[in-house]
């Protein structure tokens, strides 16, 4: 077992998901507005209210999740192009950091490094609206069934926790391909990418019941709750960083084993 992780051996993760976690923490706000803009364009403002008001009421409210995505929701539908097109710089970023925790784990010096990832993280802000569509689909039937309670509760989870890892599945598959050098071949990538959407999506699923919890987390921050609201967002970033850097090592692992042992194919900022 210790092998799997072999590419991690001496190194410090903590640091390197805490890094992700400092450039996640940037982009992802600008990365959320691009992707409902994209989707609103892709399938009118109006569907997209309509697909999202009922998951919205279901969330737990004890931290303000829902009102805090009911403003997201309604800020990106009606961002201008100008405010799409400044939000791209620091959505981006979020590739660039990406790129520099793999390159640091694997193969430190990369020339670029942080435009390369900037690059390569734009196919996935332009496939935003399919995915995101793809999301919102299925957000009625599962947010229907958790709102019945009982036992129906249990299937939206799980029907909600299969749909996130369908989601997820071509984005760290995408991440671990091109994102993170060395390019490994696709069937170790896209076996461990598949594995590490479905512990990510648990993740998110776990977060969503932590916001459940009657926890007061402006307590340690002398009653300041949105403080501790956002320090606790970080922390659930920052596991789910570690999750993403174990599988990016455990895919340079296995290669050898999956693959017929032929060469990598070449980095190119192309993709």
């Amino acid at each position: 077992m210790r092998d799997l992780f072999r590419p991690l051996k001496g190194r410090d993760v903590s640091l390197h998901a805490a890094a992700v976690t400092f450039y996640a923490g940037i982009a992802v706000v600008p990365v959320a507005l691009l992707a409902i803009w994209l989707t609103g364009l892709a399938i009118s403002e109006k569907i997209v209210l309509e697909l999202t008001n009922r998951t919205l009421s279901a969330l737990p409210d004890a931290i303000g999740a829902p009102e805090a995505l009911t403003k997201l929701i309604t800020a990106g539908l009606g961002l201008t192009p100008l405010q799409a097109l400044a939000s791209l710089l620091p959505a981006t970023l979020y590739g660039e950091g990406l790129r520099r925790a793999f390159v640091s784990l694997r193969k430190p010096g990369e020339s670029l490094v942080g435009w390369r990832g900037r690059i390569l993280w734009l196919p996935v802000l332009a496939a935003a609206p399919a995915l995101l569509l793809a999301s919102f689909l299925a957000l009625p039937t599962t947010s229907g069934f958790w709102v019945r309670g009982g036992w129906w509760s249990v299937l939206g989870v799980v029907l909600s926790f299969l749909s996130t890892w369908l989601v997820l599945t071509p984005v760290v598959i995408w991440v671990y391909r091109y994102i993170a050098p060395g390019r490994p071949p696709w069937r170790p990538t896209i076996l461990i990418g598949s594995f590490t959407a479905a512990n990510l999506s648990g993740f998110l699923h776990g977060s969503v019941l932590f916001c459940a919890l009657p926890l007061d987390l402006g307590v340690p921050f002398g009653g300041f709750t949105e403080i501790g609201a956002m320090v606790a967002v970080g922390l659930w970033l920052y596991l789910f960083h570690l999750v993403l850097l174990a599988g990016f090592a455990v895919t340079h692992t296995v290669k050898t084993y999956l693959s017929d042992d032929s060469p990598t194919e070449p980095d190119s900022p192309a993709g």
